[in-house]
């Protein structure tokens, strides 16, 4: 398919912060979708990040975008700033392990960020996703709508392809999310999900096929296990995660109200001032929770014990040794 620029991306920039492999695998992504004229990528070994961005400019060479090194200065009048800069997962390590060394970085990289770019749209992808879109939106003062975490919205995207493997259908026919936790106590929403149309059961029976809920439960399973698998696999996801992330900045440089289930600052089963992803309204204002999910007894109180896991994390970073409040 012949490379197409977005209409108004000749005036866009998107800065990323962090040339590691998720970084760069976005920006060459975003070179071929053709979403932004200006790439910035920010790192602190800026050799490295030079080696890429001469790599990455010969790719350019098919598309309409320059890509560049820059530094926090160049974050003025980006629409938004990608953040994947942080420790990689390790075999075995949880992402809530990660939180320590990942929010210790974001207490030096996200008030120069707000300073230089105090309208831009922050986009979260390090892990602990959803503690340090928390800390995001802490740390440079942002209201919550413009302090977007990726979420569960690669989780999501796993899920309808576990699931139209095993239905043997397209999975973008599969209308089935994830929320809460980008993690251990995410929870898939079996109530609302649907392929043509239809309620997973009613799906199975006017299709002539065995409605199996253990099998469903192991494709649940596998999502929720799929980035370990990776990561022992080949020490590191990228791919999907990248591309998650211009899907997610698609509808904020578009401006095209497009829903994801994305990771936002709110309150959720009764827990409050807790980051997790539910289903938002995407724009060029930032993310939206417009309609609230109808949820069964059961999933709601899978997603408030999810709230409840992050917000235990964020109670330990209340602690003096972590100083979760930073002078902007």
């Amino acid at each position: 398919m012949p490379f197409q620029q977005i209409p108004n991306a000749k005036s866009i920039k998107i800065v990323i912060v962090g040339a590691g492999s998720v970084g760069v695998t976005t920006a060459y992504a975003l070179l071929l979708d053709g979403l932004a004229a200006d790439i910035v990528l920010i790192d602190i070994d800026k050799n490295r990040a030079l080696g890429e961005v001469m790599d990455l400019n010969h790719a350019a060479h098919f598309a309409q975008a320059r890509v560049r090194v820059g530094d926090y200065e160049d974050c003025v009048h980006a629409a938004a700033v990608i953040i994947t800069a942080g420790v990689n997962q390790k075999p075995g390590q949880t992402r809530l392990d990660l939180v320590k060394t990942n929010y210790g970085l974001f207490k030096e990289i996200v008030p120069r960020i707000a300073r230089h770019a105090p309208d831009t749209i922050l986009v979260v992808a390090t892990n602990p996703v959803d503690v340090l879109t928390h800390a995001a939106h802490q740390l440079s003062g942002f209201p919550v709508e413009r302090v977007i975490g990726s979420g569960t919205a690669m989780d999501t995207t796993r899920f309808r392809h576990e699931l139209g493997k095993h239905f043997n259908v397209n999975p973008r026919n599969v209308h089935a999310i994830i929320v809460g936790e980008h993690g251990d106590s995410q929870l898939p929403v079996w109530s609302l999900a649907t392929i043509s149309g239809m309620r997973l059961r009613d799906y199975c029976e006017a299709a002539g096929i065995e409605h199996d809920q253990d099998e469903l439960e192991a494709c649940a399973k596998r999502t929720k296990e799929a980035a370990y698998e990776i990561i022992q696999r080949k020490g590191k996801t990228n791919y999907g995660v990248a591309s998650v992330l211009v899907s997610v900045l698609q509808p904020i440089v578009t401006d095209s109200d497009a829903i994801m289930t994305v990771s936002r600052v709110g309150t959720y089963s009764g827990v409050e001032n807790v980051a997790l992803s539910m289903p938002c309204k995407l724009n060029r204002h930032g993310a939206y929770q417009d309609v609230p999910l109808l949820l069964s007894e059961t999933e709601q109180e899978a997603l408030k014990q999810s709230a409840l896991s992050i917000k235990e994390i964020l109670t330990a970073l209340e602690d003096p040794r972590y100083n979760i409040r930073a002078e902007l």
